[in-house]
C-alpha cells in the first residue's frame, strides 16, 4: 500500500491494490480543488447556459447574451463578473462594445462533452 497516507496506513484494506489504485486517480488535492471550483461554477443553471452560450456564440455581448439566455442584462453583467474572476470568460472591447469569450480550455472541453452527451 504505497500511496496511502501514514496516517491511514494503520487500517484494514479488503484490496490495497485497488485502494492504490483509487488513490492515484484522486491525485493531487489541489487539482481536486480546482475542478471543484470549476464545477460549482457550472452548477447553477443560470451561468452553465451563460458558458454554453458565450462558448458558442462567443464573442458575445452582454446584451446578446441576456436575449440569448432570458436572463436580465443586470444579472448576465453579475455573472460575468464572477466568471471574469475565475478565469473563466475574458472580455474584449470592440469600440464601445464589450464581448466576451470562453478562455478556459478546460471548461470548454466539460460544455463540449455536456453538448455532445444531450445529442447522443
Amino acid at each position: 500500500m504505497h500511496l496511502v497516507p501514514e496516517e491511514r496506513a494503520h487500517r484494514r484494506t479488503i484490496d490495497e491494490h485497488t485502494v492504490c489504485e483509487a488513490i492515484e486517480g484522486i491525485g493531487d488535492t489541489a487539482r481536486i480543488a480546482e475542478w471543484s471550483s470549476r464545477f460549482a461554477l457550472l452548477g447553477e443553471p443560470g451561468r452553465l447556459a451563460l458558458l454554453l452560450a458565450v462558448h458558442h456564440g462567443g464573442p458575445i455581448a452582454v446584451t446578446d447574451l441576456a436575449i440569448a439566455t432570458g436572463i436580465s442584462d443586470t444579472a448576465v453583467s453579475q455573472m460575468l463578473r464572477l466568471l471574469r474572476a475565475s478565469g473563466t470568460v475574458t472580455p474584449h472591447k470592440d469600440g464601445r462594445i464589450v464581448r466576451y469569450r470562453l478562455s478556459d480550455a478546460r471548461t470548454a472541453a466539460l460544455l463540449d462533452s455536456l453538448g455532445a452527451a444531450a445529442q447522443g
